[in-house]
């Protein structure tokens, strides 16, 4: 369910996306309006749970996680038990940024972060050894062409 938000928690949300480390001060000054409503409207943000968590973004290349793949998964198991088996798979392994189930006729899309074509295979193989798949394709993203975290928050989104 959307939460409703004016145009000046709009302005605070986008202030956030592009910096959370920010002070309150320079939000309140780029925003135009002054501390303690900005404070006010943060905290109920955060309790209408629009805003999750706080966090930085760091630099995975810098980092020496050099390779991105896309992994789709099919698979012929849809019983609660494999469900559960392959979420907690999916959670105990940090290389996986992003995983989404599908409509269509893959099931299954995760975003893996490793160094290297062989970390890639040493995760294949781990997930491979948890949980049973009918079939596995990794594709090596050659570019990131673009990534964000930040929400389009234009107004009359339906936000």
């Amino acid at each position: 369910m959307a939460v409703k938000i004016d145009e000046l928690d709009r302005k605070i949300l986008e202030c956030l996306q592009e910096d959370s480390g920010r002070s309150l001060d320079e939000i309140a000054k780029i925003v135009g309006s002054s501390k303690t409503p900005v404070w006010n409207r943060i905290r109920k943000l955060r309790e209408a749970g629009v805003i999750r968590q706080q966090t930085v973004i760091l630099d995975p290349e810098a980092l020496g996680f050099e390779a991105c793949f896309f992994v789709l998964i099919r698979t012929s198991e849809h019983e609660a038990d494999w469900q559960a088996a392959f979420l907690k798979a999916l959670r105990d392994r940090p290389e996986v940024l992003e995983a989404h189930r599908l409509a269509g006729d893959i099931d299954y899309i995760l975003k893996v972060r490793v160094a290297n074509a062989r970390a890639y295979d040493a995760f294949y193989q781990v997930l491979i050894s948890e949980v049973r798949v009918h079939n596995v394709t990794a594709l090596l993203s050659m570019e990131e062409i673009k990534s964000t975290t930040r929400l389009p928050l234009v107004a009359g989104d339906g936000a």
